[in-house]
This record gives structure tokens, sequence and C-alpha cells, in this order.
């Protein structure tokens, strides 16, 4: 687990002071247009995922959960994190959703019933969203198309930090002369975000049943084994069957973007969401949601204003 953020040991932080100490200026609050940047790794534009946490102390130990649940995380997972007394609580939601915090505060409610020492006190909500495109040209008129900008992320769980670093240094090698950028992503990159289209495919037509025996194999695993990475990081590896189904699937699972320069991006847009997804929320969870309108009132902060990349019908 890396810890991102403000706090000077996260990764964030380490990277902006190496770029600091080499010599980059950086400028706040400014912007500037595409097509003067060189190196382009900016965040989403449009809107294939979202995913809404909540950032509490707590005096619980160190721990690490990950969860299937089709309800609770539409098409995706949720996560619970514990490092040194401060808690994430957040849920991923790959359909478009109405009344989308029932989803946060029913994950709340899941963990702190499964985990009833958790004695959870909020700070702040979060949210955000992921944009997944595959892209027909990863460097146009001089410009490098990183990490997301460049569709060179995970496309079944979201996971996007390693190829995002991964394609910042085949961008640079090809600035200094050292390779082909273009040549390089194609060579070492595609081949697993092609891979993760084909899960992500696959994911869309599964439910709790098959996510249930899929953790129940995980687990085995790892017991077995003794380390948990051996098995799921074979559903990331680049296999043929895998690259015959991304060819197959592909054309019916991406829309074509009218505004991205001449790249040739496809993006994969927002699901709607299923029947089984309109429900309403448990007692607990409505309690929850009282408790965090009640932090809210003494000054707690929300990074997101509403949920208009869901449903702004809901609102």
């Amino acid at each position: 687990i890396i810890e991102r953020g403000t706090s000077d040991h996260t990764i964030d932080q380490g990277f902006k002071r190496q770029a600091l100490e080499a010599g980059a200026q950086i400028h706040y609050k400014s912007r500037v247009k595409e097509e003067d940047c060189t190196v382009i790794a900016c965040g989403p534009k449009g809107t294939s995922a979202v995913a809404y946490g909540e950032i509490f102390h707590t005096d619980h130990p160190n721990h690490i959960g990950f969860q299937l649940n089709d309800k609770l995380a539409p098409g995706s997972y949720s996560y619970l994190i514990i490092i040194d007394g401060v808690g994430l609580i957040c849920t991923c939601l790959w359909r478009k959703q109405k009344k989308s915090e029932r989803f946060l505060n029913e994950t709340i409610a899941w963990y702190e019933k499964h985990y009833p020492n958790l004695n959870r006190k909020p700070i702040k909500r979060v949210g955000g969203k992921g944009d997944f495109t595959i892209n027909r040209n990863y460097k146009q008129d001089g410009r490098y198309y990183v990490g997301e900008s460049g569709g060179l992320q995970d496309f079944m769980w979201g996971f996007g930090m390693r190829m995002a670093v991964w394609s910042g240094v085949l961008a640079a090698n090809d600035i200094l002369g050292k390779s082909d950028y273009e040549a390089d992503v194609r060579k070492h990159l595609m081949p697993y975000v092609r891979t993760s289209v084909a899960n992500r495919w696959l994911m869309n037509r599964v439910g709790d049943r098959t996510f249930k025996r899929m953790c129940k194999a995980w687990m085995k695993d790892q017991k077995k084994r003794g380390d948990g990475l051996i098995w799921i990081g074979k559903l990331f590896r680049p296999t043929f069957m895998k690259s015959i189904l991304y060819r197959v699937v592909n054309p019916f699972m991406l829309e074509k973007d009218p505004k991205a320069h001449g790249r040739g991006v496809r993006r994969m847009p927002f699901r709607k969401a299923f029947k089984r997804d309109n429900w309403e929320q448990s007692p607990e969870a409505a309690a929850i949601g009282e408790q965090w309108n009640a932090v809210r009132k003494r000054g707690a902060k929300v990074s997101f204003a509403k949920d208009s990349e869901t449903d702004q019908k809901s609102q």
C-alpha cells in the first residue's frame, strides 16, 4: 500500500521534492493550453467510473480490507485502509447511480458491522472519477500523453500509478533521444491495457456469486503460498486468450471521443444502472448519513459538491 497526500512522507511529496531539486517550477492555480505542453499528464476529462470515500480518525490497528460486493460497489469494489490512526473507507461505482451517497453510507455501515472496534470519527468526505480510454496515438505533434491522459491504466479496477510512472519514464527517454515513445508504449504497456479491457468486460458480466468464488480461490492460494499477490497477479498478466477477447469486445465497449485533438481516442462510457441498483439504504446507513450531516455542519469538508457525475436529476 502506497500512501498519497500532502504529508511529507507520501509519494506525492517525494516526487514533488525530486522535481524541485531537478529545477522544475510548479505554477499553482493556472491553466495552460494543451497544444503548448510537451508532456500531458493531467487527470480525467470524461467519466467512466466514480469513487466516494470518508476519511476518519480511529484507534483501530493498521489494517487493509478489500471487498467485492455488487450492491455496495456496483461493478467494482470497496476498501478499508487504516494507517497510523487515520482510516479511509471508499466505494467505487462503475454504473451510473441516483442518490449515490447511499452507497458510501451503506459501505461504511457494512465495515462498522464487521469491524465493531472501528471507533470511527469522521474528518472529511472525498470523491473522484476515472476516465478509461484507448488512444490511436500516444505522441501527437510533439506532445507526449502519459498515464491516464494516454489511457494507460487498468480498466478492471482503475489502478494506474505503476503505468503512469512507467509511461512518464518512457516519455522522458524519448525526449532524451534514447528511444521511441510510441513504439515503447505499444510494446511494454499496451499488452497490459488490452488485458485489463478484457478483464473489465468479464467483470461487467458477473455478480456476487462469482466474486465469492473468486475471493475464496484467492484466499486459498494465499494460505497455501503465504503471498496473496501471486494469485491476483495472474489476472493482470497478458495471455493469448485475453488478447483474442480484447479484439472481439473492444469495438462494443468503447465510444469515439470527438474532442481528442485527432488522437483517435475511444472512451469506455459510464454504464447505466441495473434494476437491482435501485434500493433504499438501511437504518444503519441512514444513521451514518445523519452523523455525517452533523459533522459537516461543524465545518467538515467535502471534496465534491454534488454527484453530478452519477445523476444530476437525483439532487
